[in-house]
């Protein structure tokens, strides 16, 4: 089945680990063999050769690049300029790999529509076939001002999340508090008036609501799960749910174990011992579908990319080609053809033609 994932970092992965993501996950692997200096070397699930092995064919792929105040603690660049420079480097990356005939920048309808009669033409092996990405970034703080979103926009800028982790130039993220700023008021506008996603993953509760209440574009939660099943503030809360269900937003379901089981232990736990399979996600994608009470607002937005690997997703995932097994699990609880098909493509591919229109 064509299956789309919303939230891959692909050039974090090659820029920031060094990656060459041109090659099998096996042999990123060996090579990272003896290194330390990440958590998840030698562990990575992520590469093109993988995305295509699982019929994963379009991607909605990050920039990323955080800047940090003198007292923030995160790891980041201590200068907007320095962030927005990173960027642009994660950009490079993307368009060498169109060059190089791996990748496609989908950035409208008609590059959607043509995208989709590729990977459905049967006749050509996905081997051919370059892997869609949809342009979007996790942070808005390298927006060094909001015109800066203009000149994204047009180099393939499509969805925009306000906030990453910790307190943001724009808007306040994961552990953080306290409604979006001024800047962030005046973001949402260029971006309504751009037409850009906005991205409601990352946003602390009190920056959520204050986006709800100020952005009347289309929103879509990337790469979000249930705080009913696992209690942190980086989950969505039922309220939440129900609020982006109103806004015809689709949910996609996270990977990172931490945000699946609760309990979990960065570097301590392990996925087999606590129970930590693909089976969970779907857990958490059937809460949403009860709120919501259809299965048309979720889909997959992995984030097998996002700096954790093996150790620290599903036991029966070994590559992100095993997002496969995904419509068995949905079958087995009872989901119809027609909702496995939502579910692995169908919702964010109506939520992108109504948004692109």
């Amino acid at each position: 089945m064509f299956v789309i994932d919303a939230h891959l970092d692909l050039s974090m992965n090659a820029m920031e680990w060094n990656r060459n993501l041109r090659l099998p996950v096996n042999e990123i692997r060996a090579r990272e063999q003896g290194l330390t200096d990440k958590p998840d070397r030698a562990k990575g699930v992520v590469a093109l050769p993988e995305l295509r092995k699982g019929n994963i064919g379009l991607v909605v792929a990050t920039q990323i690049a955080r800047f940090v105040a003198p007292d923030n603690p995160l790891p980041g660049w201590f200068s907007p300029e320095q962030a927005w420079a990173q960027t642009q480097g994660q950009l490079a990356w993307y368009q060498a790999m169109e060059e190089a005939g791996e990748m496609v920048a989908i950035t409208d309808l008609a590059s959607l529509e043509r995208h989709l009669a590729l990977w459905n033409n049967s006749k050509k092996s996905n081997e051919q076939k370059p892997v869609g990405y949809i342009l979007s970034l996790e942070g808005a703080d390298s927006i060094v001002d909001t015109y800066y979103l203009q000149w994204a926009y047009e180099y393939g800028l499509r969805a925009v999340g306000p906030a990453h982790y910790g307190p943001g130039r724009y808007a306040q993220g994961t552990d953080a508090t306290g409604k979006m700023t001024p800047r962030g008021h005046e973001l949402l506008k260029e971006m309504e008036r751009l037409n850009i996603i906005l991205g409601a993953t990352h946003l602390c509760d009190d920056s959520f609501w204050d986006a709800m209440d100020h952005f009347n574009g289309h929103v879509w939660a990337s790469h979000n799960n249930c705080r009913a099943l696992v209690d942190h503030n980086r989950q969505f809360s039922d309220e939440q749910i129900k609020e982006l269900v109103a806004r015809n937003a689709v949910i996609g379901g996270a990977l990172d174990a931490w945000m699946m089981v609760p309990g979990w232990q960065r570097g301590v736990s392990d996925p087999k011992a606590m129970n930590c399979s693909l089976e969970v996600m779907v857990d958490h994608l059937d809460h949403i579908c009860q709120i919501a009470g259809n299965a048309l607002h979720i889909g997959i937005g992995s984030d097998l990319g996002g700096a954790f690997g093996k150790a620290q997703c599903p036991y029966d995932l070994e590559t992100i080609a095993d997002l496969q097994t995904v419509p068995a699990l949905l079958e087995k609880r009872g989901y119809s053809a027609a909702d496995i098909e939502n579910v692995m493509h169908g919702n964010w591919l109506r939520f992108l033609r109504n948004a692109w229109k």
